[in-house]
């Protein structure tokens, strides 16, 4: 079973502007996804060997920006 470890959202509100960043997890391999556009949108998935690399990915693709909030589940 796959369960969300880590979740932000850009704050954007409309479809188009949302951005989120998920580091999801089975236990045993980690994976990063970067979506546009909410659930209907684009996304891009990246396999990660640790979690420690999942974070460092999913920092480079939120960038420096201010906006991003981590949400909790």
């Amino acid at each position: 079973m796959v369960r969300i470890e880590r979740h932000w959202w850009n704050g954007n509100r409309s479809v188009s502007g949302r951005r989120d960043v998920y580091i999801r997890t089975d236990g045993q391999r980690w994976e990063v996804e970067a979506q546009a556009g909410g659930l209907t949108g684009r996304s891009k998935v990246q396999q990660c060997p640790s979690l420690s690399s999942a974070e460092i990915l999913a920092d480079a693709w939120r960038g420096s920006r201010p906006e991003w909030r981590e949400l909790t589940h």
